[in-house]
């Protein structure tokens, strides 16, 4: 297992912080490991012009707590970017800029051959089309990437958490993970009890249902970029 594809059940779930955090955790296990973007929508152009690196692979950085590496520097963690914040289907036919899905692999197999993993973080849910042809999770059957998803415990959570596993599950795909995220627990829609009752729940489907997916807790981010969120892995993780 080199690639680890992180999706979430919606967007605004946190994937960039798990993905960033997960990564942090696997370098503390002494892990070779570098991020990947599938595709970045909403960048803002440069005074150039142009279209600068990805900002999801920046927080990356960040939360991994190193610098900017050369593979973000020439784009492979990112080869496509667009200034729509739309799905990447209608971002890319905006831009007139096509999105070659060839190139996205052939990224992913350049970082496999210097990392030893590479955590892929899509762009909104499993379904989302990344060309007018293609969804996100057909990409990912077509590759067999094990994914890694993340959920919260905001109303509606359940049924979302749900679909996306049997999406996962229809497709053929190992459910390597699912990550909890704890981002919601101030907003609005999110209730103490639904909230509890939602751990509980997931927690007692996937060892009925998916025994072998890891269940990964990411504590509530009192500071985004702080050096002192960790997200505990199993000894078997990787």
């Amino acid at each position: 297992m080199s690639v680890l594809f992180v999706s979430g059940i919606d967007t605004d779930i946190g994937k960039t912080y798990a993905t960033g955090l997960l990564a942090k955790a696997l370098i503390q296990k002494g892990v070779n490991v570098i991020t990947q973007k599938l595709v970045q929508t909403g960048i803002s152009k440069q005074a150039d012009g142009e279209l600068g690196i990805a900002d999801d692979i920046v927080t990356h950085r960040q939360l991994m707590e190193i610098p900017l590496q050369p593979c973000d520097l020439d784009f492979t963690t990112c080869p496509y970017r667009y200034e729509k914040p739309a799905s990447p289907h209608l971002s890319a036919a905006l831009a007139n800029q096509p999105l070659n899905i060839e190139a996205i692999t052939e990224a992913t197999e350049a970082l496999q051959a210097d990392y030893d993993v590479v955590l892929l973080e899509g762009a909104g849910g499993l379904l989302v089309p990344i060309t007018t042809e293609l969804l996100t999770l057909d990409y990912i059957a077509e590759q067999g990437y094990p994914i890694v998803l993340v959920t919260s415990g905001r109303l509606g959570s359940i049924n979302h958490t749900l679909l996306s596993l049997e999406a996962i599950k229809s497709r053929g795909l190992m459910i390597h993970s699912v990550i909890y995220n704890h981002i919601h627990d101030d907003a609005e829609q999110t209730d103490t009890e639904i909230a509890n009752s939602t751990i509980d729940f997931l927690q007692a489907y996937l060892a009925n249902y998916y025994p072998e997916a890891h269940w990964l807790v990411l504590a509530k981010q009192s500071n985004e970029h702080s050096g002192n969120i960790d997200i505990p892995l199993p000894t078997a993780f990787i």
